[in-house]
């Protein structure tokens, strides 16, 4: 591989290669690894971390009383950070230091969101984008609560919940057409799981800028998806994970009996992207990102800690293993 893979895990990040993996930060669940000019992020249940030399050493920010899901930059310069607990805050400085949007967490909705286990864990805002021409357009993923969006950096929301579904996972912006999104979402509901048939759960378009929603994910199965990456060269692939429950794993009778699936045509057709030996996949699929050395190739993260390359045929080549659990990819 061009470059160095990273891999956000249960335990921190690992820099990986052919000879093996090499711990460079201890650190629970770093479930984002996002670099923005020149600097890396890494977000992770005990707060942020960054990094100024490709993740070989890492310090701390001042974002460390919640469990950061993402970061994501605006065209104007301004960082973004999702949290859990259902917050967002704004960095003027590259990440040195954080202001919340307080607007956010006051919604009225955010009084129901949650994640409907036993007992109830807090809504955690798991999802962010952001608009490439417009940096005062922002949309936020609750899980369980829908998609806030303002249009005016946070000073005014509204919160939609596409197909009903609240249980918002994963969202992009298409890279090169305005206005359509792509989101993954599973059966979690305000008061419990909803039943899993079609339509309950899976992937949702929109082509107006989040304001209504289309289900595309008919035919699919498994529904419940999760990881999704888009591939910023033509012709744009999504690529998303899905397994039949929120609690797939590994250790199941059988196993996960998860999928990889490509679309390349916005959403409307997909295809799998599974060779004979993932079809299903016994491991899960958390981690998920785009190759930069091969368009329309993923790299590809997995609950028993592989990390797999897999090409635009399907042609799985494995790059680590004997990790913990892969929640983040990226190569820097």
């Amino acid at each position: 591989m061009n470059g160095q893979l990273l891999a956000g895990t249960t335990k921190g990040v690992f820099i990986v290669d052919g000879a093996g993996s090499q711990q460079t930060l201890e650190a629970r669940h770093v479930r984002d690894l996002t670099m923005v000019g020149g600097r890396l992020f890494a977000a992770a249940a005990p707060g942020l971390f960054a990094s100024d030399d490709g993740g070989r050493t890492w310090s701390v920010t001042q974002l460390t009383d919640y469990d950061v899901w993402q970061v994501r930059a605006a065209s104007n310069g301004l960082l973004y950070a999702s949290t859990e607990p259902a917050h967002l805050f704004r960095s003027d400085d590259l990440g040195e230091t954080w202001t919340e949007i307080e607007s956010f967490a006051n919604l009225p909705e955010a009084a129901a969101w949650c994640v409907p286990v036993e007992p109830p864990m807090p809504g955690r805002a798991r999802a962010l984008a952001i608009d490439e021409d417009d940096p005062n357009r922002i949309w936020v993923g609750v899980e369980v609560g829908g998609v806030a969006r303002t249009t005016d950096g946070g000073q005014t929301w509204t919160v939609d919940l596409p197909g009903g579904n609240p249980d918002l996972h994963m969202m992009f912006p298409h890279p090169a057409e305005a206005g359509v999104l792509f989101i993954t979402t599973g059966y979690g509901r305000f008061d419990g799981i909803a039943e899993e048939i079609e339509g309950n759960a899976g992937v949702f378009r929109s082509d107006d800028y989040g304001r209504t929603w289309e289900y595309a994910w008919k035919g699919i199965t498994p529904r419940y998806s999760r990881p999704m990456c888009i591939d910023r060269r033509s012709p744009y692939s999504v690529t998303v994970a899905s397994a039949p429950t929120a609690f797939s794993h590994y250790r199941d009778d059988g196993g996960a009996g998860a999928a990889l699936y490509r679309s390349d045509d916005q959403s409307r057709s997909w295809r799998s992207l599974c060779d004979p030996a993932h079809s299903p996949s016994h491991a899960n699929f958390h981690g998920l990102t785009v190759d930069p050395d091969n368009t329309g190739g993923v790299l590809v993260g997995t609950d028993t800690g592989e990390v797999w390359r897999v090409s635009n045929d399907a042609q799985w080549t494995a790059l680590g293993s004997g990790l913990p659990l892969v929640w983040s990819l990226t190569a820097v």
